[in-house]
């Protein structure tokens, strides 16, 4: 992938943070934008190379190995700290480590979200109950790159509210997703998501935001899962970062428990939650834990 230089069409935003069109902005002072060194010095961004978008890749790949095992685990009586104790012991075999566990005091290997619970569930002793609804997110650190994913997964038999919830919030990490290409921007992948999850009388969280990610946890931009058409960062290629949208069946306010992590939603409604790493390609996107949605 090239960093070097890139074609910028003269009515994009121009890509060093002016806010005006390319072609009245550093088309006119003859010179090659060099789009890697812009993007970091502007808005810390790093756009990924080669050889690190590989390693997120194989990090992705153990992810997904392991939550596809954790799906297959869910079911009524299962408690919150076996998975847990499971994404952890999975993690370490594989020689990664869990980047949760620790991280700004987070006392887990793994979050794990129940019904109201929006994100950063801890598990514990909670058991899990026929209808609930339980998100799980993973990100391990595999030879020193992360990758980030999460699924909302029926326990049992599904209720009706239940099954829409999952459903829109599924669709809607798709919307965002299918936005992605270069010469979009990030303000076109939050109302893609906002606009599809309240046309399905649903609403977006606006606390929690998707982020940069594979040499850290948490790397720039942040990604908003909601705005206008046009506003934001321009994507260009080498950008990896999440999409997470979290979606309330009620209303979007929330509140944190006293543990100071557990956020659950205001009026008790059910939220849920799909995630994937991504990353912005030459002629559009690929998801680097990719599952189908």
């Amino acid at each position: 992938m090239k960093h070097k230089s890139v074609k910028i069409g003269q009515n994009s935003t121009c890509p060093c943070g002016s806010g005006k069109k390319y072609k009245n902005c550093c088309r006119n002072k003859k010179i090659e934008v060099s789009i890697k060194k812009e993007y970091k010095r502007r808005y810390d961004i790093h756009l990924k190379e080669p050889h690190e978008i590989k390693g997120i890749k194989k990090s992705g790949k153990l992810l997904l190995s392991i939550l596809d095992q954790v799906e297959k685990m869910i079911e009524p009586g299962l408690k919150t700290d076996d998975i847990n104790t499971f994404v952890h012991e999975e993690t370490i075999k594989a020689g990664a480590i869990p980047a949760p566990l620790h991280y700004r005091g987070f006392p887990k290997s793994v979050c794990v979200s129940i019904n109201d619970v929006i994100c950063h569930g801890i598990p514990g002793d909670r058991i899990l109950k026929n209808g609930d609804i339980v998100n799980v997110d993973i990100t391990p650190i595999l030879d020193g790159y992360y990758a980030d994913a999460s699924k909302t997964f029926f326990v049992g038999t599904p209720t009706k509210d239940g099954e829409k919830i999952v459903n829109v919030a599924a669709q809607s990490l798709k919307r965002g997703i299918e936005v992605i290409a270069p010469g979009a921007t990030l303000g076109d992948i939050g109302f893609a998501i906002q606009n599809y999850a309240e046309s399905q009388g649903c609403s977006v969280v606006r606390e929690f935001i998707g982020h940069g990610v594979g040499i850290d946890f948490h790397e720039q931009p942040q990604v908003m899962h909601f705005g206008k058409r046009g506003d934001g960062i321009t994507l260009v290629p080498g950008m990896v970062f999440t999409i997470e949208p979290m979606i309330n069946l009620g209303k979007k306010e929330l509140h944190v428990l006293e543990d100071r992590w557990t956020a659950v939603t205001n009026d008790g409604s059910l939220s849920a939650q799909f995630e994937q790493t991504l990353l912005v390609t030459e002629k559009g996107w690929e998801s680097l834990t990719p599952y189908e949605l």
